[in-house]
């Protein structure tokens, strides 16, 4: 028997996660480096200074884009947070100096760049800290506005209904809600608060409100639409304002009534043919004496109306190019004879596959009306 003599085995060697070598062999550290970066630029840049950056030269726009930002991020700091910044930024500078008197009575000296870094250490975790209590407060306005959506789909007889809303962000500005009426009848609403974030979300829940208040009272949805413009005129702030889809089905009629706001134009889709149809009013809360108008759409069996928000239109792939309307009635075709939750699933494939991983840029709702057969 051969006897080898024991060896000592080689000591583990650290390795990074597996996860962070798969995002790093895959390329999606690099892509998720870059979409931050291009946030950060978007963020504190304005759109002239974009615009100008676009035209300059290589080395110069190295030069102006940090400065503009370093400007920018200045001007959002507070005040003593200002101040320390600038601090970190000349010890940074400064680096190791000493200062002597002329008649060497005394002198002070040393290395100001560890006293940089404590500093944007310390600006860093206030920062962090303000997110933080931000984040907690956008938590509790996330789920009080998941416990506003409804709870499961719709469900009225002759009719196949599919409701989906997805946030660009923890809150987002998109309405989406049914109401169950008297005599056999559903009311769909689809609404798109202009803006984004917290105060978007907080107008959508004064027009969800608002239209559960009185859809019961208004017979005419023109005077419904009047009614709403008014209160939303009167209670918005300044620069907001809210499109809306409201949609009335009965269970014994194909007839849709349907009320549009400035909302993005509702796609029927019929056996063989496609129609937007037309749009019929302003936005609510533009204009106080604004007019509405009431639509009626005749649909046959298997018949279906596509309601969305431009978060479908608008999205975005990583090259800057919208999805756009063409590419939604391309898709037209193989929505006809679909179930309304299997069109709405093919729908949220395609937009998923044109995003190509680049985060949404809005909101994006959808309801899916078709008439069984």
């Amino acid at each position: 028997m051969q006897h080898g003599t024991r060896t000592k085995p080689p000591a583990p060697r650290a390795s990074l996660p597996r996860q962070v070598l798969d995002d790093i062999r895959h390329g999606n550290l690099r892509r998720e480096v870059g979409r931050d970066l291009t946030e950060l630029y978007g963020f504190f840049l304005d759109d002239e200074q974009q615009q100008r950056a676009a035209t300059m030269s290589r080395p110069k726009r190295w030069f102006m884009v940090p400065w503009w930002a370093l400007k920018s991020l200045l001007r959002r700091l507070a005040a003593p947070r200002r101040v320390l910044l600038v601090l970190a930024l000349i010890f940074a500078v400064l680096g190791e100096t000493r200062i002597e008197s002329p008649d060497g009575s005394f002198s002070v000296g040393g290395d100001l760049q560890p006293l940089a870094i404590l500093l944007l250490l310390v600006i860093l975790m206030l920062e962090l800290k303000d997110k933080l209590v931000a984040r907690d407060e956008i938590e509790v306005a996330r789920q009080v506005q998941l416990a506003l959506l409804p709870r499961r789909q719709p469900v009225l007889a002759g009719w196949d209904i599919w409701l989906y809303t997805r946030p660009a962000n923890d809150v987002g500005g998109d309405l989406v809600d049914f109401l169950e009426l008297p005599e056999r009848r559903l009311a769909l609403a689809l609404g798109d608060v202009s803006g984004k974030g917290m105060g978007a979300a907080l107008l959508m829940a004064k027009l969800q409100a608002t239209l559960r208040a009185l859809v019961p009272l208004d017979a005419a949805l023109a005077d419904l639409g009047s009614h709403v413009n008014r209160i939303l005129c009167r209670d918005s702030v300044e620069n907001r304002y809210a499109t809306l889809l409201y949609a009335e089905l009965r269970s014994d009629s194909g007839n849709v009534r349907l009320l549009n706001a400035g909302h993005l134009l509702p796609l029927v889709v019929r056996a063989g043919a496609h129609e937007r149809l037309a749009p019929m009013a302003m936005p609510l809360g533009m204009f106080r004496e604004a007019v509405f108008v009431e639509q009626v759409v005749a649909l046959g069996g298997d018949d279906m109306i596509v309601l969305c928000s431009d978060g479908l239109s608008e999205a975005q792939d990583p090259s800057g190019q919208f999805f756009g309307e063409a590419r939604l009635v391309a898709l037209t075709p193989s929505l006809r004879g679909m179930a309304a939750a299997a069109a709405g699933a093919l729908l949220l494939q395609e937009i998923e596959r044109f995003l190509a991983g680049a985060r949404p840029s809005d909101d994006l709702s959808l309801a899916i009306v078709r008439r069984l057969p």
